[in-house]
């Protein structure tokens, strides 16, 4: 059974003003550092950052796998400028040779023919005149 309501939409009604919170309007002020070392499972990095306001510097530095120190010492001085980063490494890099490629000797699976198995017998089929 059909219904004859005619349709009519709620009033309209605005979102409400969005505010932002009192502490978003403050220029952003933090400092923070963190460092991880463990000589067991050779890791080494951290890293650290000051803020005020737009002026950001930092840095930080991770152990790679050849045995240095890679150092990435950043600085954003405004909302214009952009981030400007300076990479440095420190120690000397360490590769341990591969063992030569010795490929194993060549040996073939065993041969092991499929078992006999006869065709099925031919009939022909039945002629309608």
């Amino acid at each position: 059974m059909a219904d004859n309501t005619p349709y009519r939409p709620a009033p309209y009604q605005p979102a409400p003003a969005y505010k932002q919170a009192a502490s978003y309007e403050e220029p952003a002020q933090y400092q923070f550092e963190w460092n991880v070392q463990d000589d067991y499972a050779q890791l080494n990095f951290g890293q650290n950052e000051q803020r005020n306001d737009y002026a950001t510097t930092g840095s930080y530095n991770v152990a790679l796998p050849d045995g240095r120190i890679q150092t990435v010492t950043y600085t954003v001085a405004d909302a214009y400028s952009g981030y400007v980063a300076d990479v440095t490494y420190s120690g000397e890099a360490r590769y341990e040779a591969a063992p030569a490629y010795k490929p194993a000797p060549y040996k073939p699976a065993p041969y092991q023919p499929a078992p006999y198995k006869a065709a099925p017998a031919y009939k022909p089929a039945p002629y309608n005149n």
